[in-house]
C-alpha cells in the first residue's frame, strides 16, 4: 500500500499501521489533538475539477490560507481556517479528481485522506448544470461512508440552461444534506457553514434505514450479490477502510487495495477474483467497467428523479465553442489569443520597464555608503539584482499573469488544453500541460511549480523539462535586444519558431527515454463566464508571490557573488578558461565567455554585461550578425537561471536538476557551434 501523510501524527503511515495502533491503544489519528491543532473540526472539500471547489474554499477561508505539498508527494495542498460562531474549523482543499482509482497521485492522496484521516465532514462540491456526471464521484464518496454534504454549486448557470433541481428530492435520494450555491458570488456560503456545524454536531450521517436510501443506492442484482458475499468474507480481517468499499475495490481489481488485502489474507483475493470473473462472464466486460456502468446508472436515475428540464435555446457557451473547438477556427483562435497575450505583455512590459529604469536610475547613480570592493559587491551587485528583479517582474510578468488569469477564469484556457491534447500526447503529456508551458513565457519559476497539475511523476518531470526550454521574458529581452535590434525581426522570429520545434522534438525523445507511466486526460469544460476581478487578482498574486520568494533572493545573492568575482579580478582567467568553447567552437570573442556564467544568474545580464565589457550598446559594432544570432541562440536554450535551478531542486531533487542543467548547457553549446558553421557562409 502506498504511504500517505498522517495529518495527526505527522508521520507517514499505511492503513495497516494505523489500524494496528488503533487496536493496541484504542485511539486513532482522528482523536489526536495534534491532528487538528486548536481547530474544533476538520472539513475536506472534494469534487471534480472545474466545479468551483476553489471558489468555495476561498469563500470559506478568505485570506487565511496555507499552500504547500502533501507529505512525501508533489501534489499541491491548500488548507485554511474558518472562524464561525466561536468555532475554529480547518478546511482542507483536496485535488480535483473524477474517481477514486489509483491512476494518479491526486486520486490516491484524496482517497487516503478521506478514508484514513477521517475528516469530520466531506463537502462534495458538484456542478449543478452537470449533475449526473458529477454524481458518479458522489457515489464513490458514499461508498467510503464519508460524512457528506453536497454543495450544489453554479445553480445560476444551471437555471440559465433551463434546468431545475428539487433540492429535497436530491437530498432524500442521496441521504445527505444538499446546499445550493453560487460560490463565486458568495451565495449559499452561510447556509453551507450552518450545515457543516449541524452535521458535525450529530457526528454521523443518518443511518441508511432512517434516511430511506438503502435501496436507492444499491447496484444491479448480480453485482450486489457479489459485493455482499465478499463483504461477509471481509468480516474476518481488520482493515481501516469500509468493508463494502473494499469489496467493491477488490471486484474492480484495484491494485493498491488488492495488495493490501493479499498481505492479510490471500484467499480473499482469490475469492474476489473468482467473483469478478463471474461478473465478466455474465456481462462480457471487465469487472471495473461493469461497476462503473452501475454507478453511472444509479447517478442517472438520481439525477433524472431530481431534475426537470425546460425549453432551452442555444447557449452562449455552445455558440462560442462552435468556434473555440472547431478543427480549423479553434487553432486560429489559440494562435490569436496566445500571440495577443505575448504581444500585449511585451508592448506594455517594455513601456513599464522603461519608466521603472528611469525612476531607479538616480538611485543607482548614488555613491554607495560603504566604499571599496565591499561597497561594489553590495551596491553594484545586490542592489543591481534587486533592480533587475523589479524591472523584470513588474513590467513583464505581472501583465502576463493578469491576462492569463483572465483567460483561465473565463473558461477558455480549458478549451486550449482540449484542442492541444492530441498533439501533447506525442510528448507523453496531455493538453493540461499547455498551462505551465504558457506560464513559462512569463517566467519559468512559477511555470515549474505549475507542473504539479500533471498526474504522474513522469509527466511532471517531462513538463518541467520542457518549461525550462520556453523563452521567458528575460530570454526574450536578450533575443529582442541582440537579434531583433541589430540583425532583423525575422531572425528573432526564426529563433522562436526553432525553439518551439526543438521543444516538440526533445519532448518526444524524453518521453521515450524517461521511465514511468503517462496517463490520459479527462477534463471537465466549464461554462464561459465573465471573469471575476477578485479571482483574477488572487490568482495573479498567488503566482507572483511564489516567483518573488525564489527570484529576488536568487537575483540579489547571485548578482553580489558575480560582482565579487569581478572585484577579485577573476574575469580574464574565466574568459581564458572558456575560450576553447567561446572562441574555437562558438566563434565568439573571448571576452564573451564570462557572459555564460553571468547568464546562469539572470539571462538579461547577458546584455547588461555585454554593454559593460565593450563599453557600447551598439552591439553591431563589436559583433557580427552571425555572432549575435549564435549568442542569442545559446542564451535561449541553456538552463534559464539560478532561480529555476533552485525551483527544480525543490520539486524534483538535485540529481534530476543536475541532469537537466548539464544537458541543456551542453546541448546549447553544441547547437551554437553548429549554427555558427551553418550561418557563417550566408551572413
Amino acid at each position: 500500500m502506498s504511504l500517505s501523510g498522517c495529518l495527526g501524527c505527522g508521520e507517514r503511515c499505511s492503513p495497516r499501521k494505523s489500524q494496528e495502533s488503533q487496536s493496541n491503544d484504542g485511539t486513532d489519528c482522528r482523536s489526536s489533538p495534534d491532528r487538528k491543532g486548536d481547530a474544533s473540526m476538520v472539513i475536506a472539500l472534494a469534487g471534480n475539477a472545474n466545479v468551483g471547489k476553489s471558489a468555495v474554499f476561498n469563500q470559506l477561508t478568505g485570506v487565511d490560507q496555507i499552500l504547500g505539498n502533501w507529505p512525501g508527494k508533489t501534489v499541491e495542498r491548500a488548507e485554511g481556517i474558518l472562524q464561525y460562531k466561536g468555532r475554529k474549523i480547518r478546511i482542507i482543499d483536496l485535488p480535483g479528481i473524477y474517481s477514486f482509482s489509483t491512476y494518479s497521485l491526486e486520486e490516491l492522496v484524496s482517497r487516503d485522506f478521506i478514508a484514513l484521516e477521517k475528516p469530520d465532514i466531506v463537502v462534495n462540491v458538484v456542478d449543478a448544470s452537470a449533475l449526473e456526471r458529477n454524481l458518479f464521484f458522489t457515489l464513490q464518496l458514499l461508498e467510503l461512508e464519508a460524512p457528506l454534504i453536497l454543495a450544489l454549486n453554479q445553480v445560476d448557470l444551471m437555471e440559465k440552461r433551463g434546468i431545475h433541481v428539487d433540492i429535497e428530492k436530491l437530498s432524500k435520494a442521496l441521504g445527505v444534506p444538499v446546499v445550493p450555491m453560487v460560490a463565486i458570488k458568495g451565495k449559499g456560503v452561510t447556509e453551507l457553514t450552518e450545515e457543516i456545524v449541524k452535521l458535525a454536531g450529530r457526528r454521523a450521517l443518518p443511518s441508511a434505514v432512517e434516511s430511506g436510501i438503502k435501496s436507492n443506492l444499491k447496484y444491479g442484482k448480480e453485482v450486489e450479490e457479489r459485493i455482499e458475499r465478499l463483504s461477509r468474507l471481509l468480516n474476518g480481517i481488520k482493515i481501516n477502510y469500509p468493508r463494502r468499499w473494499v469489496a467493491i475495490k477488490l471486484l474492480e481489481k484495484d491494485e493498491e487495495i488488492t495488495k493490501l488485502v493479499a498481505g492479510m489474507d490471500g484467499s480473499l483475493v482469490s475469492a474476489a477474483s473468482d467473483l469478478a470473473k463471474e461478473l465478466e462472464e455474465m456481462h462480457g466486460e471487465s469487472s471495473n467497467v461493469i461497476i462503473s456502468a452501475e454507478r453511472y446508472h444509479v447517478a442517472e436515475e438520481i439525477a433524472r428523479s431530481a431534475q426537470s428540464i425546460g425549453v432551452e435555446g442555444v447557449s452562449i457557451t455552445d455558440r462560442l465553442d462552435a468556434v473555440a473547438l472547431h478543427p480549423v477556427l479553434g487553432y486560429l483562435s489559440i494562435l490569436a489569443v496566445i500571440g495577443g497575450l505575448l504581444v500585449w505583455t511585451f508592448v506594455i512590459g517594455a513601456k513599464i520597464s522603461e519608466l521603472l529604469v528611469e525612476a531607479l536610475s538616480p538611485i543607482e547613480q548614488l555613491e554607495p555608503v560603504v566604499s571599496g570592493p565591499l561597497g561594489d559587491i553590495l551596491w553594484n551587485g545586490a542592489f543591481a539584482g534587486l533592480v533587475a528583479g523589479l524591472t523584470l517582474v513588474i513590467p513583464y510578468v505581472l501583465p502576463f499573469y493578469i491576462i492569463l488569469a483572465f483567460i483561465e477564469d473565463s473558461g477558455y484556457l480549458t478549451r486550449i488544453s482540449v484542442m492541444l491534447d492530441q498533439g501533447m500526447h506525442k510528448m507523453g503529456l496531455h493538453g493540461k500541460a499547455i498551462i505551465p508551458l504558457i506560464l513559462g513565457y512569463g517566467c519559468n519559476v512559477p511555470a515549474c511549480f505549475a507542473c504539479r497539475i500533471m498526474e504522474t511523476p513522469k509527466q511532471k518531470l517531462l513538463a518541467a523539462f520542457l518549461v525550462t526550454m520556453i523563452p521567458c521574458t528575460a530570454r526574450t529581452v536578450v533575443i529582442l535586444g541582440l537579434v531583433a535590434a541589430f540583425v532583423n525581426i525575422w531572425w528573432a522570429m526564426a529563433l522562436y519558431v526553432f525553439d518551439i520545434l526543438l521543444i516538440i522534438l526533445l519532448g518526444r525523445i524524453a518521453f521515450k527515454a524517461v521511465p514511468g507511466d503517462s496517463v490520459g486526460l479527462i477534463m471537465e469544460m466549464p461554462k464561459y463566464h465573465v471573469p471575476s476581478a477578485k479571482v483574477v487578482l488572487k490568482q495573479t498574486w498567488a503566482r507572483t508571490k511564489s516567483l518573488l520568494w525564489v527570484v529576488f533572493p536568487a537575483y540579489i545573492i547571485g548578482s553580489a557573488a558575480l560582482q565579487a568575482v569581478y572585484a577579485a579580478g577573476w574575469l580574464n582567467p574565466v574568459n581564458d578558461l572558456l575560450s576553447p568553447i567561446t572562441v574555437s567552437w562558438l566563434g565568439l570573442p573571448s571576452a564573451v565567455g564570462i557572459l555564460l556564467i553571468f547568464g546562469l544568474v539572470r539571462k538579461e545580464l547577458t546584455i547588461l554585461m555585454l554593454a559593460v565589457i565593450f563599453q557600447t550598446t551598439n552591439f553591431a559594432a563589436v559583433l557580427s550578425p552571425v555572432q549575435l544570432i549564435v549568442l542569442a541562440l545559446v542564451t535561449m536554450i541553456y538552463i534559464p537561471c539560478l532561480a529555476v535551478i533552485l525551483c527544480l531542486a525543490k520539486e524534483f531533487g538535485w540529481k534530476k536538476t543536475a541532469a537537466i542543467t548539464v544537458f541543456e548547457v551542453v546541448f546549447a553549446i553544441l547547437l551554437g557551434g553548429i549554427a555558427f558553421r551553418l550561418l557563417a557562409p550566408f551572413l
